[in-house]
């Protein structure tokens, strides 16, 4: 997965969307204790600076070092880098021991986990039985009709250069593996929804979609998605300069739920 964005970790951290401030107050909402969260897959930090504004420490794990390089630097966020197959012994080396941690994240990250692996150490390592486990995922942005439906298009056409994980976001993470118990005063463990706005110009946009895993992998096999012609559809859509900002929405899909019981990971 860090090979995904190696070479576009720039491009992902100027341009990829943050998360609305509601999303982390529900979140938080939820957790009765506001101590250490454990943001995994953090990349260039979006979501562990909102978290910290909430809790006292954060831990940001990624297999990335380029991504972390761009991340924030805040005096109660940690960020270290990790083994794409971490191990027990790693785990609390570098997060910390058995039932230390009141909330662990993943934003726009959870598909591209091994899901049984992984969920087996957020149980040992979530404090029991309510710490929380919170997932989210952003889908396509919208802007407007007419540009939307250029874009949708164009998504679907670049649908042969994505990983078949990507198909869990298209789903707004409805079929993701999901072992947690709903929250106190939930039924069920979502998807919540919520929405994130960002100004943006065709420019930046253009960057957004360069960020994309698919881009990197379509262009690695001598295929440019923003060709000529689809660059020109785009600007007919925007119908202003190309440096002009409108807003962009982004709808955000939430998972969440609580420990239980614990659940001892394989060493």
């Amino acid at each position: 997965m860090a090979d995904l964005f190696l070479k576009q970790a720039k491009q992902y951290w100027k341009t990829r969307p943050g998360y609305p401030q509601q999303l982390f107050d529900f979140i938080a909402s939820k957790t009765p204790c506001h101590d250490v969260v454990w943001d995994v897959g953090t990349g260039s930090g979006q979501a562990a600076v909102s978290l910290a504004s909430i809790y006292k420490s954060v831990i940001g794990t990624d297999t990335s070092k380029n991504q972390i390089e761009f991340a924030p630097k805040l005096p109660n966020v940690r960020y270290e880098c990790t083994s794409p197959n971490m191990s027990m012994s790693e785990l609390e080396a570098k997060i910390g021991a058995e039932s230390s941690v009141d909330l662990v994240t993943v934003a726009q990250a959870l598909h591209w986990f091994d899901h049984d692996a992984f969920y087996n150490q957020v149980k040992w390592i979530l404090k029991k039985p309510h710490g929380v486990f919170a997932a989210w995922c952003y889908t396509t942005p919208k802007i407007d009709d007419e540009f939307d439906h250029v874009f949708h298009k164009f998504y679907a056409e670049s649908k042969p250069y994505w990983e078949s994980q990507r198909g869990l976001v298209d789903d707004k993470y409805t079929t993701v593996k999901f072992p947690f118990d709903p929250l106190d005063g939930c039924d069920h463990t979502g998807p919540f929804e919520f929405e994130t706005k960002q100004p943006m110009s065709l420019d930046a946009f253009f960057t957004y979609v360069r960020s994309w895993s698919a881009y990197q992998t379509a262009k690695d096999k001598g295929v440019e998605l923003l060709s000529d012609g689809v660059i020109e559809e785009f600007k007919k859509a925007w119908k202003e300069d190309t440096s002009v900002e409108k807003s962009v929405t982004y709808p955000v899909y939430l998972r969440i739920g609580k420990a239980g019981d614990a659940v001892k990971p394989a060493i």
